[in-house]
């Protein structure tokens, strides 16, 4: 075979008497395979940020991109990109695209709507998200299509937020919806001291972030969650914003989770 008579034995030796680090390698190669399992909708940074969390065990980002190769684990979730621009027109001024420093929680919420169906049922799903940490602040579902209730019931639930903190200023980012345009939606915003702001029309990309965690929620209810509505579906996605807030590390926070974020910079 020319191989070199070192090399064989050498070789053979590897395979009785493997190298601590190799030992150590398929071990780590098992653990993200066993949570690719668990949450199949990402990739290895996510991967391993949630394992440090987890376990509190720290790899690199390179030494757990080479474990997931090994593992040929790969995201199993499709995200698309929203890239043509819309009219100008808007109901209300865009403040996001003023380059508004957010700088503190509740200083701008961006909201908006995503639907799915489980079982054939239609549902509404209204998010409130705290731009500065991404979290969720405030939610509520129906089952109904159009239902404008869920907008109102979240918002009801926003503004109780904003009336423990009166002095804090904020930012309501939405897009042109019917309801987000409604008389009654926006007539007692004033009151709480909570300033309108709108994306353009037919343009996603003025609430990005909204649009991209819209994506991740349906592919993680449905991927990592498996919700089959075999449970109470309410409870379900409730669940779910608990593991948002609390236990899922995010890219942009530098890989906390939402309330680690808020709690390591803010006392509120």
């Amino acid at each position: 075979m020319e191989i070199p008579r070192s090399s064989f034995y050498n070789w053979k030796k590897s395979l009785s008497q493997p190298a601590n680090r190799t030992l150590q390698l398929v071990e780590n190669i098992s653990l993200f395979r066993s949570y690719h399992l668990k949450y199949p909708s990402h990739g290895y940074r996510w991967l391993n940020a949630k394992i440090r969390l987890d376990t509190g065990l720290v790899l690199s980002d390179p030494y757990a991109h080479k474990c997931c190769k090994a593992a040929g684990i790969k995201s199993k979730a499709k995200h698309y990109n929203y890239r043509r621009p819309g009219v100008p027109d808007r109901i209300f001024p865009n403040l996001l695209l003023s380059e508004i420093n957010v700088d503190g929680p509740l200083q701008c919420i961006v909201s908006d709507m995503t639907a799915f169906y489980v079982k054939g049922v239609y549902y509404e799903l209204t998010l409130y998200m705290d731009l500065w940490n991404n979290e969720i602040v405030s939610h509520a579902l129906s089952s109904r299509r159009g239902d404008r209730m869920t907008y109102i019931s979240g918002l009801e639930s926003l503004l109780a937020l904003k009336q423990r903190f009166p002095e804090h200023e904020m930012i309501l980012h939405s897009d042109q919806g019917a309801v987000y345009s409604s008389k009654k939606y926006n007539e007692l915003l004033p009151m709480y001291n909570v300033i309108r702001s709108m994306s353009r029309a037919g343009t996603p990309t003025d609430n990005a972030a909204m649009e991209a965690i819209n994506g991740w929620i349906k592919a993680e209810l449905f991927t990592d969650f498996h919700v089959t509505g075999d449970r109470d579906v309410s409870q379900e996605v409730d669940e779910y914003i608990v593991f948002f807030n609390e236990q899922r590390p995010a890219y942009s926070l530098n890989y906390l989770t939402p309330l680690q974020y808020r709690e390591r910079f803010t006392s509120l």
